[in-house]
Protein backbone atom coordinates (compact mmCIF):
# COMPACT_ATOMS: atom_id res chain seq x y z
CA UNK A 1 0.00 0.00 0.00
CA UNK A 2 1.57 3.57 -1.18
CA UNK A 3 0.37 6.70 0.47
CA UNK A 4 0.74 9.56 -1.97
CA UNK A 5 2.28 12.32 -0.51
CA UNK A 6 1.29 15.32 -2.83
CA UNK A 7 2.63 19.12 -2.28
CA UNK A 8 1.29 21.38 -0.36
CA UNK A 9 -1.47 21.39 2.81
CA UNK A 10 -2.84 17.67 2.72
CA UNK A 11 -4.36 15.47 5.83
CA UNK A 12 -1.87 14.36 8.01
CA UNK A 13 -4.27 12.81 10.06
CA UNK A 14 -5.12 10.71 6.88
CA UNK A 15 -1.47 9.74 6.66
CA UNK A 16 -1.46 8.41 10.34
CA UNK A 17 -4.97 7.04 10.67
CA UNK A 18 -3.97 4.85 7.27
CA UNK A 19 -0.49 3.68 9.02
CA UNK A 20 -2.23 3.16 12.30
CA UNK A 21 -5.33 0.98 11.17
CA UNK A 22 -3.00 -1.05 8.51
CA UNK A 23 -0.48 -2.02 11.32
CA UNK A 24 -2.93 -3.12 13.69
CA UNK A 25 -4.50 -5.36 11.25
CA UNK A 26 -0.90 -6.27 10.55
CA UNK A 27 -0.82 -7.12 14.38
CA UNK A 28 -4.17 -9.23 14.46
CA UNK A 29 -2.68 -11.21 11.68
CA UNK A 30 0.38 -12.12 13.40
CA UNK A 31 -1.61 -13.43 16.62
CA UNK A 32 -3.43 -15.65 14.16
CA UNK A 33 -0.46 -16.91 13.13
CA UNK A 34 -0.75 -15.79 9.83
CA UNK A 35 1.74 -13.44 7.32
CA UNK A 36 1.04 -9.35 7.72
CA UNK A 37 -0.82 -8.27 4.83
CA UNK A 38 -0.43 -4.93 4.47
CA UNK A 39 3.69 -3.33 3.71
CA UNK A 40 2.92 0.57 3.93
CA UNK A 41 5.03 2.99 2.24
CA UNK A 42 5.34 6.93 1.46
CA UNK A 43 5.51 8.39 -1.71
CA UNK A 44 6.29 11.34 -2.80
CA UNK A 45 8.31 13.70 -5.37
CA UNK A 46 10.68 14.37 -2.36
CA UNK A 47 11.94 13.04 0.83
CA UNK A 48 11.01 15.84 3.07
CA UNK A 49 7.48 17.41 2.68
CA UNK A 50 6.42 20.25 5.41
CA UNK A 51 2.92 20.39 6.81
CA UNK A 52 0.87 23.27 8.06
CA UNK A 53 3.32 26.26 7.85
CA UNK A 54 6.46 24.39 8.95
CA UNK A 55 3.94 22.96 12.32
CA UNK A 56 4.49 19.40 11.15
CA UNK A 57 6.78 17.58 8.46
CA UNK A 58 5.85 13.90 6.41
CA UNK A 59 9.39 11.91 5.00
CA UNK A 60 8.01 9.55 2.26
CA UNK A 61 10.38 6.39 1.95
CA UNK A 62 9.30 6.40 -1.80
CA UNK A 63 9.73 8.78 -4.65
CA UNK A 64 8.00 8.65 -7.57
CA UNK A 65 11.07 8.54 -9.91
CA UNK A 66 11.37 5.10 -8.21
CA UNK A 67 10.37 1.97 -10.08
CA UNK A 68 8.18 0.16 -7.23
CA UNK A 69 5.11 -1.77 -7.78
CA UNK A 70 2.20 -1.08 -5.66
CA UNK A 71 -1.03 -2.97 -5.03
CA UNK A 72 -3.02 0.37 -3.74
CA UNK A 73 -2.38 3.90 -4.39
CA UNK A 74 -4.04 6.00 -1.13
CA UNK A 75 -4.57 9.52 -2.00
CA UNK A 76 -5.07 12.09 1.27
CA UNK A 77 -7.34 14.75 1.47
CA UNK A 78 -5.95 18.35 0.09
CA UNK A 79 -6.67 21.21 2.60
CA UNK A 80 -7.20 24.65 2.81
CA UNK A 81 -7.27 26.00 -0.86
CA UNK A 82 -7.94 23.09 -3.22
CA UNK A 83 -7.24 24.77 -6.31
CA UNK A 84 -3.74 26.08 -4.98
CA UNK A 85 -2.67 22.36 -3.98
CA UNK A 86 -3.88 20.85 -7.20
CA UNK A 87 -1.39 23.50 -9.05
CA UNK A 88 1.13 22.47 -7.17
CA UNK A 89 0.57 19.13 -7.82
CA UNK A 90 -0.21 18.56 -11.56
CA UNK A 91 3.41 16.29 -12.26
CA UNK A 92 1.87 14.01 -10.32
CA UNK A 93 -1.53 13.05 -12.49
CA UNK A 94 0.71 11.29 -15.17
CA UNK A 95 2.13 9.36 -12.66
CA UNK A 96 -1.00 8.29 -10.87
CA UNK A 97 -2.52 7.17 -14.15
CA UNK A 98 0.16 5.13 -15.00
CA UNK A 99 0.40 3.37 -11.70
CA UNK A 100 -3.71 2.72 -12.32
CA UNK A 101 -2.65 1.54 -16.10
CA UNK A 102 -0.46 -1.26 -14.29
CA UNK A 103 -3.19 -2.42 -12.58
CA UNK A 104 -2.87 -0.52 -9.16
CA UNK A 105 -6.04 0.23 -7.39
CA UNK A 106 -6.91 4.04 -6.38
CA UNK A 107 -8.72 4.81 -3.19
CA UNK A 108 -9.02 8.97 -2.63
CA UNK A 109 -9.97 10.08 0.97
CA UNK A 110 -12.31 13.04 0.86
CA UNK A 111 -10.87 16.16 -0.77
CA UNK A 112 -8.50 14.01 -2.23
CA UNK A 113 -11.14 13.28 -5.34
CA UNK A 114 -10.10 16.32 -6.40
CA UNK A 115 -6.91 15.40 -7.31
CA UNK A 116 -8.19 11.82 -8.57
CA UNK A 117 -10.77 13.31 -10.97
CA UNK A 118 -8.02 15.52 -12.52
CA UNK A 119 -6.63 12.52 -13.64
CA UNK A 120 -9.51 11.29 -16.06
CA UNK A 121 -9.58 8.00 -14.21
CA UNK A 122 -12.95 8.73 -12.99
CA UNK A 123 -14.84 10.52 -15.92
CA UNK A 124 -18.30 8.36 -16.48
CA UNK A 125 -17.72 6.88 -12.71
CA UNK A 126 -19.35 7.36 -9.56
CA UNK A 127 -17.55 9.60 -6.80
CA UNK A 128 -17.81 10.57 -3.36
CA UNK A 129 -16.49 13.19 -1.84
CA UNK A 130 -16.67 16.22 1.28
CA UNK A 131 -20.52 17.14 1.29
CA UNK A 132 -19.12 21.17 1.34
CA UNK A 133 -17.21 21.14 -1.74
CA UNK A 134 -19.72 19.25 -3.95
CA UNK A 135 -21.18 21.47 -6.01
CA UNK A 136 -17.50 22.81 -6.44
CA UNK A 137 -16.60 19.62 -7.59
CA UNK A 138 -19.81 19.67 -9.80
CA UNK A 139 -18.64 22.53 -11.42
CA UNK A 140 -15.17 21.34 -12.09
CA UNK A 141 -15.66 17.61 -12.96
CA UNK A 142 -19.68 17.49 -14.93
CA UNK A 143 -18.54 14.26 -16.63
CA UNK A 144 -18.27 12.63 -13.11
CA UNK A 145 -21.32 11.19 -10.64
CA UNK A 146 -20.84 12.80 -7.74
CA UNK A 147 -22.91 11.12 -4.69
CA UNK A 148 -23.33 13.55 -2.29
CA UNK A 149 -24.94 11.66 0.46
CA UNK A 150 -22.37 8.72 -0.18
CA UNK A 151 -20.04 7.60 2.35
CA UNK A 152 -17.89 5.85 -0.31
CA UNK A 153 -17.92 4.21 -3.60
CA UNK A 154 -15.67 1.62 -5.17
CA UNK A 155 -15.70 1.82 -9.33
CA UNK A 156 -14.08 -1.16 -10.36
CA UNK A 157 -11.03 -0.92 -7.71
CA UNK A 158 -11.21 2.84 -7.89
CA UNK A 159 -12.36 3.70 -4.79
CA UNK A 160 -13.37 7.30 -2.69
CA UNK A 161 -14.83 8.46 0.53
CA UNK A 162 -16.90 11.10 1.85
CA UNK A 163 -16.18 13.81 4.24
CA UNK A 164 -13.27 13.75 6.79
CA UNK A 165 -13.32 10.59 9.05
CA UNK A 166 -15.47 8.47 6.71
CA UNK A 167 -12.36 7.14 5.50
CA UNK A 168 -12.78 4.76 8.41
CA UNK A 169 -15.59 3.13 6.89
CA UNK A 170 -13.56 2.89 3.66
CA UNK A 171 -10.79 1.35 5.37
CA UNK A 172 -13.22 -1.26 6.84
CA UNK A 173 -14.40 -2.03 3.07
CA UNK A 174 -10.67 -1.93 2.33
CA UNK A 175 -10.08 -4.41 5.09
CA UNK A 176 -12.49 -7.10 4.57
CA UNK A 177 -12.24 -7.44 0.77
CA UNK A 178 -8.32 -8.54 0.86
CA UNK A 179 -8.70 -10.22 4.95
CA UNK A 180 -12.03 -11.30 5.50
CA UNK A 181 -15.28 -10.16 7.91
CA UNK A 182 -14.21 -11.23 11.12
CA UNK A 183 -11.01 -9.23 10.96
CA UNK A 184 -13.22 -6.38 9.34
CA UNK A 185 -15.31 -6.36 12.58
CA UNK A 186 -12.40 -6.82 15.09
CA UNK A 187 -10.67 -3.58 13.70
CA UNK A 188 -14.14 -1.60 13.85
CA UNK A 189 -14.05 -2.42 17.34
CA UNK A 190 -10.72 -1.77 18.34
CA UNK A 191 -11.16 1.95 16.31
CA UNK A 192 -14.53 2.27 17.65
CA UNK A 193 -16.13 2.42 14.25
CA UNK A 194 -19.48 2.13 13.48
CA UNK A 195 -19.76 0.01 10.37
CA UNK A 196 -23.80 1.04 10.28
CA UNK A 197 -22.62 4.16 8.93
CA UNK A 198 -23.43 4.15 5.22
CA UNK A 199 -24.53 7.65 4.27
CA UNK A 200 -23.52 11.39 5.23
CA UNK A 201 -26.44 12.97 4.53
CA UNK A 202 -27.06 13.36 8.49
CA UNK A 203 -23.94 15.71 8.29
CA UNK A 204 -24.90 17.86 5.94
CA UNK A 205 -25.62 21.41 6.12
CA UNK A 206 -28.34 22.86 3.83
CA UNK A 207 -26.64 25.25 1.61
CA UNK A 208 -29.27 25.34 -1.47
CA UNK A 209 -28.15 25.82 -5.40
CA UNK A 210 -27.10 28.97 -6.12
CA UNK A 211 -25.13 28.17 -8.97
CA UNK A 212 -27.47 29.03 -11.72
CA UNK A 213 -28.34 32.04 -13.60
CA UNK A 214 -32.32 32.77 -12.42
CA UNK A 215 -31.95 36.01 -11.00
CA UNK A 216 -35.48 35.90 -10.26
CA UNK A 217 -35.23 32.48 -8.34
CA UNK A 218 -31.86 33.69 -6.54
CA UNK A 219 -33.68 36.60 -5.40
CA UNK A 220 -36.58 34.48 -4.30
CA UNK A 221 -33.84 31.67 -1.95
CA UNK A 222 -32.22 34.84 -0.28
CA UNK A 223 -36.08 36.22 0.49
CA UNK A 224 -36.90 32.89 2.11
CA UNK A 225 -33.65 32.57 4.01
CA UNK A 226 -33.32 36.39 5.24
CA UNK A 227 -37.53 36.03 6.10
CA UNK A 228 -37.19 32.08 7.21
CA UNK A 229 -39.07 32.98 10.47
CA UNK A 230 -42.36 34.77 8.87
CA UNK A 231 -45.24 32.89 6.74
CA UNK A 232 -44.27 33.47 3.40
CA UNK A 233 -46.82 32.54 0.75
CA UNK A 234 -46.26 31.88 -3.07
CA UNK A 235 -48.49 35.01 -3.99
CA UNK A 236 -45.64 37.30 -2.06
CA UNK A 237 -42.65 35.59 -3.44
CA UNK A 238 -44.49 35.99 -7.32
CA UNK A 239 -45.23 39.76 -6.46
CA UNK A 240 -41.17 39.97 -5.27
CA UNK A 241 -39.78 39.13 -9.03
Amino acid sequence: VSVLIPEGDISLSNVEGVHHIFTEVNKLLRKSGKYPLFELQLVGKRKNNLLKEDYFSIHPNRLITEHFKTDLLIIPALHTDIMKVMDQNRDLLPWIVEQHRQGTEIMSICTGAFLLAATGLLSGKSCATHWIHAEEFREMFPDINLLKDEIMTDENGIYTSGAAFSYLNLMLYIIEKYTDRDIMIFISKVFAIDTNRHKQSQFIIFQGHKHHEDNAVLQVQEFIEDHYHQKITVDELATLV
